[in-house]
């Protein structure tokens, strides 16, 4: 039998499967946490979102292939604060039984109504604030599942949480230097409150947190009757959307477009927010543009 060289008897080793990085298997039950997951997890994790790019969270509904690919996960992330309510039906049609991590659990929730009832309002990640929160939780569920790589996780969690804390500290002053009566937007629906909140911005919708909520005629002309009264100029719509409501209630207020906004979903990769930071900046670029 003829030897290998040690050279290359070495290689042949370090290219066997075996001895290949480990990668955690993740599934992530929307565009933008699979983003802060994969940042996270670099090289060490394989990351798929059930909600595809510029897809409906609220909405969405899961096909067998879903099924099959929470089956074989290593781990789950979910946003939690009732975003994914088709996600435990998806549980335990897959059989899954592995560890189901919440991303947002530690963040000062803020509650709102819809339909006479007081809820948990559920976008805490359009605040980046909360986005250090994810990260942080996302980086602790990774080391979890992988000891092995902690360290790994630890320098990458790191360097992406003090990326999202600059953006953070950007927003505000971004904000803080515009006049507070000037900050006043109409977006699709009630997405916005964590970043409102966060950065001093109000935010007008003419339907609540979820989109399958629909406004009454008696709403809409509440809304009209506000933002004539507030002189609100400008409104965006939302990627994941359906644009007709905010245009018409933006015809009788003669609001000017201000662009679209991606508080829920991702672009595709070819677009302006195909990660967490881009539509984070996107969005705020956006917004304070058309208060200036």
């Amino acid at each position: 039998m003829k030897m290998l060289p040690v050279a290359l008897a070495v290689a042949a080793l370090f290219a066997s499967p075996l001895a290949l990085a480990k990668k955690v298997d993740a599934v992530a039950s929307f565009t933008v946490l699979a983003d802060i997951v994969r940042n996270v997890g670099g090289e060490h994790v394989q990351v798929k979102s059930l909600v595809g790019p510029n897809g409906d969270p609220h909405t969405f509904e899961p096909t067998p292939q879903d099924s099959q690919a929470l089956a074989k996960a290593d781990v789950v992330f979910v946003s939690g604060l009732g975003l994914e309510g088709w996600m435990s039906r998806l549980i335990t049609a897959s059989g899954y039984k592995g560890k189901v991590v919440v991303s947002s659990d530690g963040i000062s929730t803020r509650k709102m109504e819809e339909d006479g009832e007081t809820v948990t309002d559920p976008h805490a990640w359009n605040s980046m604030q909360n986005g250090v929160t994810y990260a942080t939780n996302v980086m602790n569920a990774l080391i979890a599942a992988d000891p092995d790589d902690a360290a790994y996780f630890r320098q990458h969690g790191a360097a992406y949480i003090s990326q999202l804390t600059k953006l953070d500290q950007w927003a505000k002053q971004t904000f803080d230097a515009i006049p507070a009566q000037r900050r006043k937007v109409l977006t699709s629906h009630d997405a916005f409150g964590y970043f409102g909140q966060r950065y001093g911005v109000s935010f007008l919708a003419p339907v609540g947190f979820s989109t399958e909520a629909e406004a009454s005629a008696s709403d809409v002309a509440s809304l009209i009757k506000q933002l004539k009264a507030e002189n609100i100029h400008t409104y965006f719509i939302e990627n994941q959307t359906d644009p007709r409501l905010v245009q018409q209630i933006a015809s009788e207020t003669g609001a000017k477009p201000g662009g679209e906004l991606y508080p829920e979903a991702l672009s595709t990769k070819t677009g302006p927010a195909a990660t967490y930071t881009a539509a984070f900046k996107h969005n705020v670029e956006a917004i304070a543009q058309s208060m200036k």
